[in-house]
């Protein structure tokens, strides 16, 4: 495999750093890189342009882009037929879409296409049952959990996927499925009055955050810490956080978290969970 500049370099090493690059909020870096690869065999050229898909996906959702319907659509030419981590992509940006409908994030099933709602849960169970290891498998059980909490306000519903998440995460290493389970887990003893649970998992995906290097990923999560501050009282510590990360959030481009820390210090609450499913 050799780059425009026909440097060899080896093709795992280059996807890890168009990945870490991706994961710090370098969404443009990572695609320019990957976009001037050129692989020599069908293989390689599939599992490229998976990974830019996979980088739009991080830019879209952080970026408000919208690059990834696109890039999936050249990841399907290369690899055509079923493929595990290609459906994963699809499944992840339709989540997005629904969730993100007309530019605005709106939790909770109301105003969303019954049909598109049922079919992203179908897509998520499907894609839970034919994981091809644990790790993928927890993946789905994620968005389980995140399709029954935010698109359709079943709230009782999302923490058993969470947990399996979570187990799936802590046996397979996979330090960004731990931290997205435990994220939403603390949002649940959050919402349930445990202040001190909430912490400990929050805390705990932040410094998961950290390790991977995602840049928005951990900003996203101090958000989370704000609002824990601002619930105890300490409403000067919440407020000197929330500026930072709305600071920090604009430089490298990631709007939806500036956009929530701004609502923040404007008395929002990012973290109030959507209408119960049927009240």
């Amino acid at each position: 495999m050799t780059n425009t500049t026909g440097t060899t370099v080896a093709f795992d090493e280059l996807l890890l750093a168009a990945r870490e690059l991706s994961l710090a909020g370098r969404w443009e870096t990572a695609l320019r890189l990957l976009d001037a690869t050129t692989c020599d065999t069908a293989g390689d050229r599939a599992r490229l342009a998976l990974a830019a898909a996979e980088v739009a996906l991080q830019s879209d959702w952080f970026g408000g882009t919208d690059l990834t319907a696109r890039r999936a659509e050249l990841a399907e030419k290369e690899s055509p037929g079923a493929d595990w981590d290609l459906a994963f992509v699809r499944l992840r940006h339709d989540y997005l879409g629904l969730l993100r409908g007309g530019g605005n994030f709106r939790l909770g099933p109301e105003g969303k296409d019954p049909g598109a709602l049922a079919g992203i849960r179908r897509a998520a169970h499907d894609l839970r049952e034919d994981g091809p290891d644990g790790v993928r498998c927890g993946w789905a059980s994620m968005y389980l959990g995140l399709i029954a909490d935010n698109l359709f306000a079943e709230r009782t519903a999302a923490p058993a996927h969470y947990e399996a998440a979570l187990r799936a995460g802590e046996a397979g290493g996979d330090d960004l499925l731990v931290r997205e389970a435990l994220r939403h887990l603390g949002d649940h003893d959050h919402d349930g009055g445990d202040h001190d649970r909430a912490l400990e998992r929050w805390g705990r995906a932040t410094a998961l955050g950290a390790r991977a290097g995602m840049v928005p990923g951990v900003l996203s999560q101090q958000m989370l810490l704000a609002v824990l501050a601002r619930d105890i009282g300490d409403e000067a510590g919440a407020t000197v956080l929330a500026r930072e990360i709305a600071r920090w959030a604009e430089a490298i481009g990631a709007e939806h978290v500036h956009a929530q820390a701004v609502g923040f210090l404007a008395g929002a609450d990012p973290t109030a969970p959507p209408p119960e499913s049927g009240s």
